[in-house]
């Protein structure tokens, strides 16, 4: 379908884009497009102002910071997937990066995007849960907040970002020495996960799972990460996956058969991320 009419103004500065958003309820940021643009051909979203901040290109960096690997919003999943820094600090984030779409997906959609979407089937949300990461969001008169993972994916489509802020970096702690996996189920290599895996595990730390599209938004699974504190291995903790989930029914499977799925993929997680 062709979308509803809107404007289209190009931000020159974040300033200028939160400006933009403040002033028109019906704006709406973008950057790669690859989430907002199949939702407006549908009239499913229909902003009156599209604010493009593909160009500003100070969000756009990987880079060590106090002790964590600062991600600007604005990077391509390509770059994030090719990125030395995560590659060697935070391999489950390139990795995961690098499952994303197709290559004309991850050399246009951003990381900043895919989490203001909030999909509970995306992937990258669900990587960031399980790291703890935190999320920096701007706003009017030069405000800044952080925000984790775990506060920020609120629900269905629903990021904790006001109207008028702005996603700019993404911040995530090394996991030197620590075993990592990220599996997911699909029915082709471009599909959204009918049901995803971020497992770590290791240096000392407790294990950390957390699952894509077993709820409206990414859950960690407390019941494993419990089991598997209590001394469980992986295929006993695995059994309690689905706890607490409410997972989708729709044409590519049944809500009875992901929460399956969800023990199966997150034992073979738990054993990639163990054996590390």
């Amino acid at each position: 379908m062709i979308p509803a009419p809107f404007d289209y103004v190009r931000a020159e500065s974040v300033d200028q884009a939160i400006e933009l958003l403040s002033g028109n309820d019906d704006a709406k940021i973008i950057a790669g497009g690859h989430s907002l643009l199949p939702l407006m051909r549908l009239r499913l979203a229909r902003p009156a102002l599209l604010v493009d901040i593909s160009r500003l290109a100070d969000l756009a960096y990987v880079r060590e910071d106090d002790g964590q690997v600062a991600i600007g919003a604005l990077t391509r999943h390509h770059d994030v997937a090719n990125s030395e820094a995560l590659q060697e600090l935070a391999p489950i984030v390139a990795y995961a990066a690098s499952l994303i779409g197709d290559p004309a997906v991850r050399h246009v959609g951003t990381i900043g995007g895919s989490c203001a979407h909030a999909d509970p089937a995306s992937d990258m949300p669900t990587v960031l849960l399980a790291l703890g990461a935190e999320l920096v969001v701007l706003g009017p008169k030069g405000t800044s907040r952080r925000v984790t993972a775990a506060d920020f994916f609120k629900g269905l489509f629903q990021p904790d970002l006001a109207s008028n802020e702005v996603l700019s970096e993404i911040r995530v702690p090394k996991t030197t020495g620590r075993g990592w996996s990220y599996l997911k189920f699909h029915r082709r290599a471009q599909d959204w996960a009918m049901v995803g895996v971020a497992a770590l595990a290791g240096n000392g730390i407790g294990p950390a799972v957390a699952l894509t599209n077993m709820g409206e938004r990414p859950l960690r699974a407390a019941g494993v990460e419990e089991a598997l504190a209590g001394g469980a291995d992986p295929a006993t903790a695995a059994e309690r996956a689905d706890e607490g989930t409410s997972p989708p029914s729709d044409t590519f499977g049944s809500a009875e058969y992901r929460r399956e799925l969800s023990k199966v993929l997150v034992r073979r997680a738990l054993e990639e991320a163990m054996s590390r």
